[in-house]
């Protein structure tokens, strides 16, 4: 707020009051930029950006952005790293391609955090699926191949349409669908850290970002690297600390400094070291008691330990990126001794729940909720979509 000339107070998800009060305030006091740091934010500020014919990314880049399904078309249409996909709203659609392919990943259009993401890994578990897909509240998605590889994904800042790579972060899932762990750096080859960043440049070109970070999440299978998605702001999941720490790029100040004259030049900084951050996914359950807390704080190459339980509050199962209690971030020498670190102090705490699984139901809408976010602000406002003439 101290940095702040004016402060509104509103939901910018409503694009029609979003829209008329920055007409407003652009014709008094004309913006430099639009920017947003949060999930749904770019774009909304994309859509922004191209009703004020301000300079940075437009609506249809941003849109491209946020809706997966369009971006793996355009993708596929360009050649760049080709991914089998279909989309669908019925079991034969699901079936169809899972006898295909023998196995499949089904996820909403739209969205991050690994929300209503489900891998489907033979024939026999459609049925299963599809009840789940119904029961979370998904009436359309997308299906694509199932990509087998090192998962990562990759950090990089724009101006004026030049993209740099500012970090290579190496993923943990666990088998699953939900971040257990980043590092920074990946521990990569250098070809394969070449190839890597040669399909994310390409992505983006093909996408047309003219303007700051990007995070964009690859898996780097027997093929080659693939993109699965990318979003036109900074990485969640602590990254962007993990990418500081190691690079000394602040991607969020950066991005702020688009805004001035002239902006950022130079982004990308020599490497010190590496650092990883492992989160904290007890079971589900009332929390009842958490230990080992402020050892954890003082251990060796600790950085960082953030608790978001306490007790009395109710944890649920980890089904996307907010459902983790918690994170420990670590230094050290190597990736691989930060990534060491960094597990063996979470694993010091002990966050006990009751262990018996939360009952009620939970959709997609409903998680979306706890955020204050929709996956589409543009979906019941179509009359508010910006002219791209």
């Amino acid at each position: 707020m101290e940095h702040c000339v004016q402060t509104h107070l509103l939901d910018y998800q409503d694009i029609g009051l979003v829209t008329a009060l920055a007409r407003a305030l652009h014709a008094h006091t004309p913006f430099t930029r639009v920017f947003s740091q949060t999930e749904a934010g770019p774009l909304v500020a994309g859509h922004l950006t191209t009703v004020l014919g301000l300079p940075g990314n437009s609506a249809a880049v941003t849109r491209l952005l946020h809706d997966k399904l369009a971006l793996r078309s355009l993708l596929n249409e360009r050649g760049i790293g080709r991914v089998e996909v279909a989309r669908g709203s019925s079991r034969e659609t699901l079936q169809r391609f899972v006898d295909r392919h023998g196995a499949a990943v089904v996820k909403p259009t739209m969205g991050s955090g690994s929300l209503g993401v489900r891998k489907v890994l033979s024939a026999s578990e459609v049925p299963a699926t599809l009840d789940w897909l119904a029961s979370f509240g998904v009436r359309d998605f997308m299906v694509e191949e199932l990509l087998v590889g090192a998962e990562l994904s990759v950090e990089t800042f724009s101006v004026g349409g030049r993209h740099s790579v500012v970090a290579i972060t190496g993923k943990d899932n666990g088998g699953g669908v939900v971040a257990l762990g980043h590092v920074v750096p990946a521990v990569l080859s250098t070809r394969q850290a070449s190839a890597v960043e040669d399909i994310t440049l390409r992505m983006l070109d093909a996408v047309g970002l003219t303007e700051g970070p990007a995070h964009t999440e690859v898996i780097l299978t027997a093929d080659g690297p693939r993109v699965v998605e990318s979003h036109n702001r900074c990485a969640g999941g602590y990254i962007n600390e993990l990418v500081e720490l190691v690079y000394g790029v602040d991607m969020e100040r950066t991005t702020y400094l688009l805004a001035r004259n002239p902006g950022p030049s130079r982004v990308r900084e020599r490497g010190q070291g590496a650092a990883a951050v492992r989160f904290l996914a007890p079971p589900a359950g009332r929390v009842e008691d958490i230990r080992g807390v402020d050892q954890a704080r003082a251990a060796h190459g600790v950085v960082k330990v953030d608790i978001k339980v306490r007790p009395g509050q109710d944890v649920r199962p980890l089904c996307w990126s907010e459902d983790r209690s918690g994170a420990v971030i670590a230094r050290a020498d190597s990736s691989e001794a930060a990534e060491h670190r960094a597990r063996q102090v979470a694993e010091s705490i002990e966050i006990r729940t009751n262990g018996q699984e939360l009952q009620p139901s939970v959709t997609m809408g409903g998680l979306l909720a706890t955020v204050h976010e929709v996956l589409d602000p543009f979906g019941d406002a179509a009359d508010a979509a910006p002219s791209t003439g």
